[in-house]
């Protein structure tokens, strides 16, 4: 070209041997510079650069850096940029952080968009050090975070599906108050995300002040993000923030919309306050929002668990009637709800008008809407079955794996494990054996709660043998037992009589890195009083409280129990004492959660199922009862009586209720050491409350009365006695044996 007479200029050539660079013929492209006598200036150097990192030549891009120092040409800033721009879209990010360095060093800056790319490059591979540090840089450069900058950064921690580590969150949250700090705000999908991490983390206080800040940077939130917030808040548990920011809402003029409303109403029905979820309902009407089939779902579903058909009957209705049709979801709500409220057979007539039965009979309630036209998925036949196993009635349970399979419709890990739970609880190994088989064959691995169900059965079968085999399995399957399979073995090893054996898996359980719960204890030292090492319990109990695992109303009760029928009626009194000082629930909403884990069977044994009230304060009353009892028989009269006039001194323990048997105890023992002012006393009173003494006591006073010369009082308390046999229609042989006895007690 140059003999021509032709020459390119500096654009033309560096075009030129950019593309020769991209196919890799870089020496050639020198080759014909320095043919042509043109001299390379910064420009072409750095077109070249960038076809080389095109071409994906590192080494070579890199190389030329030195090749333009050599030559007294030095890299600007267009150079590095060019450079790092390049090396970053082709993921080389080990390189930007050299060529960072290298840059800045010389005076040379990455623009703002850059660094930018550079954080969202950083974050996207999990190096959210780097990016952090990258904001440092940023402030050296002049060009600090902006609003893109932090919402890179903050939005990339927090909104991954998976919660972050609490190293990551805390470089968001010094990021969050350094944007607060600089005047920017997060956007509305990445401040929803911030809270729920916060909420995550237990920083309640921090995710309810997120929009406020918001706001006081003026951003104005719509429904959507309050929504959001609200509905992390209530995930926590934390209602009434979430309630606080609902009125706020409100109050800053945002139209809460059905997302929100559904938040609240489904979060007031998941713990329990359904009165209070349907005034929501309510109030939304009100407000013209319209309920979608999300909302009338929650609200149904929790109608169903708290056992009010009526009502869920009547919203169903209500919800066909405006034109909301019942999904899936609603379908599967209703035969869940139904199952957990023992109404299985109309759950059974839900689930029959699914499969397009229509004719079926029973009770019209959930009548309406095309069901028929609803197929069953996975979840609904999930919820039928864990029904009808928890009814007992597996067999029908396992009749509906084949109704799936012909619908279409594979059976789930849940759905197998509820069938290997209904058959271990009736007694069936061989059947639940036959489903674990079969869910293995379909590729799923057995889980802890599958094993749990199994070891729970081999326990009570005293098939302690194939037990250790399951744990060897589970081990060989890399399922490690949890806090709940250990337990169930630890009781079952106690009932057994193998108390050594289950402490020593209380040791390994907890060398295994899995902490013992309260339950776990509780069995524990159940187990060591029921073989009569009483003081062993008490030892566990000083080991558990040290590790930081308080004593539960049920704990407590094994131990005054265990206590009692070893003669440590002191060690008893104490407990009683401190079941009435420690922070254990006092009313029956706390109760019901403090017996969570332990079995019904467990509960029974202790006299704790009977003792569970409709209304009122938490059953002190029954411990109260149990050591008067067994004070008074081991003689202790004074210290029984004692505990008895506490008893009644305390109104937050004595609600009225009159145990007939302390009463009979306590006077039977007055009575034999001649305390009759006090034993006529005590009788006195549980007479005004209703109750009839044994005829044990009747007698008892009636020998004491008369040994005491006071013939007038047993005379008037005998004819009490008959006119207690007449009015209870006694046989005549009764009445003559208890006349007798009369006469043997006045000759004495």
């Amino acid at each position: 070209m140059s003999r021509s007479g032709l020459f390119m200029d500096s654009v033309t050539m560096g075009y030129f041997a950019c593309s020769l660079c991209k196919e890799g013929r870089w020496v050639e492209a020198l080759n014909i510079i320095e043919k042509e006598d043109f001299t390379p200036d910064t420009d072409l150097y750095t077109k070249m650069i960038q076809g080389l990192v095109e071409a994906s030549l590192f080494e070579e891009a890199m190389g030329f850096l030195d090749r333009m120092r050599s030559v007294s040409c030095l890299p600007n800033v267009g150079t590095y940029r060019t450079l790092l721009s390049g090396f970053l879209r082709k993921g080389q990010l080990g390189w930007c952080k050299r060529i960072i360095k290298m840059m800045m060093m010389e005076g040379c800056h990455p623009s703002s968009s850059l660094f930018n790319s550079l954080v969202h490059a950083y974050c996207s591979s999990g190096d959210y050090s780097y990016a952090y540090k990258l904001f440092k840089k940023m402030s050296s450069c002049a060009c600090g975070p902006g609003y893109i900058t932090y919402n890179i950064f903050i939005g990339s921690i927090c909104s991954s599906g998976d919660s972050p580590s609490s190293e990551k969150f805390e470089m968001a949250e010094k990021a969050y108050k350094e944007m607060l700090d600089a005047g920017f705000v997060l956007n509305k999908v990445n401040a929803g995300n911030y809270a729920q991490c916060l909420c995550v983390f237990g920083k309640f206080r921090a995710a309810f002040s997120v929009i406020k800040e918001m706001m006081n940077k003026g951003f104005v939130p719509d429904a959507g993000t309050y929504g959001r917030v609200i509905e992390f808040l209530c995930q926590a548990h934390k209602v009434e923030e979430a309630l606080l920011l609902f009125e706020e809402m409100k109050e800053n003029g945002v139209t809460p919309d059905v997302y929100t409303y559904t938040i609240l109403i489904d979060s007031f029905c998941k713990v329990g306050l359904i009165q209070q979820a349907r005034d929501w309902f309510d109030g939304m009407m009100r407000d013209g929002c319209t309920p979608n089939v999300v909302t009338y779902t929650a609200l149904l579903h929790g109608y169903l668990k708290s056992m009010r058909l009526v009502e869920a009957n009547e919203l169903f209705q209500a919800m066909v009637s405006a034109g909301c049709e019942p999904n899936v979801v609603t379908y599967t709500a209703l035969i869940d709800g139904l199952c957990k409220a023992g109404e299985i057979d109309k759950a059974c007539q839900v689930y029959t008008r699914m499969r397009g039965n229509g004719g079926v009979k029973g009770d019209d309630v959930f009548v309406g809407g095309d069901a028929h036209k609803i197929k069953p998925n996975v979840f609904t036949y999930g919820a039928l079955v864990d029904g009808l196993c928890k009814a007992n009635k597996v067999a029908e349970a396992h009749e509906l794996l084949d109704a799936m399979s012909l619908s279409g419709c594979e059976p789930n890990h849940e759905v197998y494990d509820a069938l290997i739970d209904g058959f271990c609880k009736i007694g069936k190994l061989d059947k639940a054996q036959e489903v674990f088989t079969k869910m293995a064959a379909r590729g799923y691995t057995p889980n802890v709660y599958t094993y749990s169900s199994l070891i729970d059965r081999l326990f009570k079968d005293g098939r302690l043998d194939l037990v250790l085999k399951v744990l060897s399995s589970m081990l060989e399957e890399s399922c490690p037992p949890n806090v709940v399979t250990y337990t169930e073995m630890i009781d079952g090893l106690c009932k057994l009589g193998k108390v050594e054996e289950a402490h020593r898996l209380l040791l390994m359980m907890e060398e295994k890195g899995c902490d013992p719960n309260v339950v776990t204890y509780t069995a524990m030292i159940n187990g060591f009083g029921k073989a009569g090492l009483v003081k062993r319990s008490l030892e566990l109990l000083t080991q558990m409280t040290a590790k930081g695992c308080a004593p539960n109303f049920v704990t407590y009760r094994v131990l005054i129990s265990h206590c009692c029928a070893s003669g440590l009626l002191d060690e008893a009194r104490g407990f009683l004492e401190e079941m009435k000082q420690t922070h254990w629930p006092r009313y029956v909403s706390g109760y019901k959660k403090v017996i969570q884990g332990f079995s019904r069977e467990f509960l029974s044994l202790h006299g704790l199922m009977e003792e569970m009230p409709a209304s009122g304060p938490v059953p002190l009353l029954p411990a109260y009862c149990f050591l008067i009892d067994r004070l008074t028989k081991a003689g202790r009269l004074e210290a029984a009586l004692e505990l008895h006039r506490e008893l009644l001194s305390s109104s937050s323990i004595y609600t009225g209720y009159t145990n007939k048997d302390v009463y009979c105890s306590l006077i039977e023992a007055l009575c034999m050491t001649f305390k009759l002012e006090e034993a006529l006393r005590l009788y006195a009173e549980v007479t005004r409350s209703g109750a009839v003494p044994e005829f044990s006591v009747f007698f008892g006073i009636i020998k004491g009365l008369f040994m005491a010369n006071k013939w007038d009082e047993a005379l008037q308390i005998s004819y009490s006695l008959c006119y207690m046999v007449r009015c209870n229609s006694l046989s005549l042989s009764l009445s003559f044996s208890l006349s007798t006895s009369n006469v043997s007690l006045i000759k004495s």
